[in-house]
């Protein structure tokens, strides 16, 4: 196959796989948050993404997408279960989220994650062309950037990891912990989402290594591995269009008539995952309208739940306590044609999450521990009329950015009520002036900007920018 200057290494395709008019089968550029991130830089250099079609034993020939070639690795429905759902998520999904659900340790697991892994170095080495620079992405190919150097020492490796990175005391729990450290410092850059994170991974180089290191530089043998934080974001552009959109204004008025036209609404949009504070959430609605500090005619809370990873055990014991909590609260407190939480677990495409995000009032983002979370800057983009209330979390990677968000800690329920309330009954011009600093904050830091910023950073000679912006 042909080579590129420009590889990025991801464990899914850009590409979501759907059905035309004619009822055949075509791939499409899907809207992720990635996708969008890197499409600007990938539409101005001859580029390669190798990553997973989505099913399993067959590696499909795809076409172009957007200009982009696309090369698959295949995995099998064993590799799905023990690198994706094994390893991947079951055991470092939960260590890098604080451990909030405890960690599975299986040594068949982390051999599957090994010989996937690989795959994926043996794809990308062989897509690279000379001095190339391949850009691997994400906790599901830390081992990837050391072997891909064993294979091609000739190219320019980054790495970058979209979750938190934990502090030492959780790290130090993996029976493999310096195998994963030496596959991440195979590349020339480690991106974070926080400066934080770069400090608790060099800090465990330094002790489970025992190499030299400071927050920016790592030494590995006779090379130095840099460092950092780069937050990443949203294509605000791309959400103010859509925000805007006469059809998407009407869907959000509509929607606030379908609710009754209530007073305040608040919304929550998360994928079904027990780091995003769902129960939490839930459990301060309820006490606030016990306590009678909110009633159901003036409030409504709308609960958006996408299901995600649905073969993990965790995740559906986590779907049962939602929905039964759900149905409590309800039941209790729910009137005929009036439920106190209208709870939707489902999929939506943007221009409905533009709407939602239009309709409400308050937006609770509450993730006991998240990299950075996009839903709470797709909110502040989507305001295009300047006016909406963000309640988030302080342990998302987003609150560094937007501080001007009425900060709170989940774990503290009285704490959640409390800014809650704040957001709910917060003066208008107090409403407006937070959102109007984190819309100017967002229109210098977006996605773009974190693309740019972490390529330079990884290029400082400029080539590759030249190449890619010429």
């Amino acid at each position: 196959m042909r080579q590129s200057s420009l590889v990025v290494v991801a464990n899914r395709l850009p590409v979501d796989d759907t059905v035309a008019p004619d009822g055949a089968c075509e791939w499409r550029r899907s809207p992720g948050g990635l996708v969008s991130a890197l499409h600007p830089i990938l539409q101005h250099a001859p580029a390669i993404w190798v990553g997973w079609a989505g099913g399993t034993d067959t590696a499909p020939t795809l076409p172009d997408i957007d200009g982009v070639r696309m090369r698959t690795v295949a995995l099998s429905e064993d590799d799905v279960r023990q690198h994706y759902e094994g390893f991947a998520n079951a055991t470092l999904w939960p260590l890098y989220h604080d451990a909030v659900e405890q960690p599975v340790y299986h040594r068949r697991w982390w051999e599957s994650y090994q010989r996937v892994n690989q795959r994926f170095a043996e794809a990308a080495a062989e897509a690279a062309e000379p001095g190339a620079v391949v850009w691997v992405q994400d906790y599901h190919l830390q081992l990837v950037p050391g072997m891909l150097r064993a294979l091609r020492p000739d190219l320019l490796i980054g790495f970058f990891l979209h979750v938190p990175f934990p502090p030492p005391e959780l790290f130090m729990q993996l029976p493999r912990r310096a195998e994963l450290l030496l596959g991440m410092l195979g590349a020339d850059l480690v991106g974070f989402q926080r400066a934080q994170a770069a400090h608790n991974f060099a800090q465990l180089a330094a002790k489970v290594l025992q190499v030299p290191a400071t927050d920016r530089r790592i030494a590995v043998e006779d090379r130095v591995v840099r460092i950092g934080a780069f937050p990443v974001s949203i294509d605000m552009a791309e959400m103010e269009v859509l925000a805007a959109r006469p059809d998407v204004v009407a869907h959000a008025n509509q929607l606030r008539k379908d609710l009754g036209e209530p007073q305040h609404m608040i919304l929550s949009v998360d994928r079904m995952d027990y780091t995003k504070g769902i129960e939490h959430r839930l459990k301060a609605y309820s006490e606030l309208l016990a306590d009678g500090h909110i009633k159901v005619r003036d409030t409504v809370l709308v609960q958006v739940v996408v299901p995600s990873r649905e073969r993990v055990e965790q995740y559906q014991i986590l779907r049962d306590r939602v929905e039964r909590e759900v149905g409590r609260i309800n039941g209790e407190f729910g009137r005929v044609g009036e439920p106190a939480i209208h709870y939707l677990n489902q999929p939506f495409d943007r221009a409905e999450l533009a709407a939602l995000y239009r309709a409400a009032d308050v937006m609770m983002v509450t993730p006991l521990r998240d990299g950075m979370n996009l839903v709470a800057k797709e909110y502040v983009a989507a305001r295009v009329d300047g006016d909406g209330a963000l309640v988030l979390s302080e342990f998302a990677g987003a609150a560094a950015e937007l501080t001007q968000a009425y900060l709170v800690n989940p774990h503290d329920l009285d704490g959640l009520k409390l800014t809650l309330m704040h957001a709910l009954e917060a003066a208008p011009s107090d409403v407006r002036g937070r959102m109007a600093a984190m819309r100017a904050h967002l229109r210098t830091h977006d996605i773009q900007a974190w693309a740019r910023s972490y390529v330079t950073a990884l290029d400082r000679s400029g080539s590759l920018m030249t190449r890619l912006t010429s």
